[in-house]
């Protein structure tokens, strides 16, 4: 009997009972659009933490002061200064995209009938680049601003709606810095939400760092930001530059340089074990639905003794027997595989009709996997029926009731 024989009569015993052979194979449709949407969850998952993490700033090294117990007057003369940016920028060149700086200061704002303290950054016009800040209106500082020592401003999105109702409302408005007039230029958020954990609050303005040295009473960089061109590179440069920055200032000053790569590396162990436990209990599903398949063939074995004994007898063999009852497993596995795939493959696919926003992606391993899968266990847990039907005695099978 070939190959080809055997599927034939086995889909002739299959559709004899459809019931019974759609229910043994809903465990594999199941437990492979499980895998599939399992995988497709982990990888969304882990993409939106690791792209959320990145939103920060990408490629990100950031620098500052390590104050300690030194003397105020020891402090003032270590904290980074905007030499030190510059050195930065022209030392490293190629191997950064931008480095900026922050001073920051506080003023006395009213808002809403009442007189606020409100933090005023004072940066340069690289700092919206290194930070993944997303312009809302107007536009942001440029070198011009910081070369001409322009009285300009940006705001915050919720600073802005408080201030002026809305965010193109607020271009144009005067606002009273340290005694001074700026003109709002943009309004701004972060890319990414820090919750005021960067020095970047709800409510904010930022400032030409050219004007601000002049209100700050101590010039002081907090922090330095620098954006690596290469991922690779992110570490070594970040030891460059607090070797940089120290050799700058006197012996035994301290400073701090840190990077995003810890955290990353965090969020895409948590995303791993994340995986692996889904993919497990997936695992679990399919091992399930295989035990399913076997106990149905058993069943169909003893239901079709008298068939089987019929069959040995016109000149069977032992072989074709197994072969046939092998083949009736992987039909079924293969069947529910191949519908559970479609089934996990539509779902993230249709998400896209439903909104532009949002990409999942299908992993294409994860369909051959559950596809492979299918095939193992039609073999595995079709393997004992169908040796049990081959070894079956011709003279008993046909006394079989």
């Amino acid at each position: 009997m070939h190959i080809a024989e055997a599927a034939r009569f086995s889909i002739q015993a299959l559709r004899a009972n459809k019931t019974r052979t759609f229910l043994t194979a809903l465990g594999l449709i199941i437990g492979n659009a499980s895998v599939i949407l399992v995988v497709t969850v982990s990888q969304t998952g882990r993409d939106y933490i690791l792209d959320t993490i990145r939103g920060v700033g990408s490629n990100l090294i950031y620098a500052q002061y390590a104050p300690g117990n030194n003397s105020v007057y020891k402090a003032d003369a270590d904290f980074i200064k905007l030499s030190d940016l510059q050195a930065i920028r022209q030392d490293l060149g190629s191997q950064i995209v931008a480095a900026t700086g922050v001073m920051t200061n506080y003023d006395r704002i009213r808002v809403d009938g009442q007189d606020q303290d409100i933090a005023v950054l004072g940066t340069d016009e690289e700092y919206a680049k290194v930070r993944n800040l997303v312009l809302l209106s107007g536009r942001f500082m440029d070198a011009g601003d910081l070369e001409l020592r322009q009285h300009v401003a940006m705001l915050t999105q919720k600073l802005a709606t408080r201030l002026y109702g809305n965010q193109d409302g607020a271009i144009g408005q005067v606002i009273r810095l340290h005694s001074l007039q700026f003109t709002v230029i943009g309004t701004f958020k972060e890319k990414t939400s820090t919750f005021g954990a960067s020095e970047l609050a709800s409510e904010t303005i930022v400032i030409p760092i050219t004007v601000m040295k002049y209100f700050a009473p101590v010039e002081k960089i907090d922090p330095l930001y620098i954006q690596v061109r290469r991922t690779e590179d992110v570490v070594p440069l970040t030891a460059v530059v607090k070797q940089l920055i120290e050799s700058r200032h006197r012996p035994g000053a301290r400073y701090t340089a840190e990077n995003l790569t810890p955290i990353l590396d965090a969020a895409k162990q948590i995303a791993l074990v994340l995986s692996l436990v889904l993919v497990l209990v997936s695992a679990i599903a399919l091992i399930i639905s295989g035990i399913g398949i076997m106990n149905i063939m058993l069943v169909t074995v003893t239901e079709r003794t008298r068939e089987i004994g019929l069959r040995m007898a016109v000149g069977a063999s032992r072989m074709e027997i197994l072969q046939q009852f092998l083949v009736e497993a992987v039909i079924i596995s293969l069947g529910g595989g191949f519908i559970g795939i479609l089934i996990g493959v539509a779902i993230p696919l249709s998400v896209r009709f439903i909104t532009d926003n949002v990409k999942i992606p299908v992993s294409t391993t994860s369909i051959f996997v559950a596809f492979g899968v299918s095939v193992l266990e039609g073999v595995v847990f079709g393997l004992l029926p169908a040796r049990r039907a081959s070894q079956l005695s011709p003279t008993e099978a046909l006394r079989y009731e």
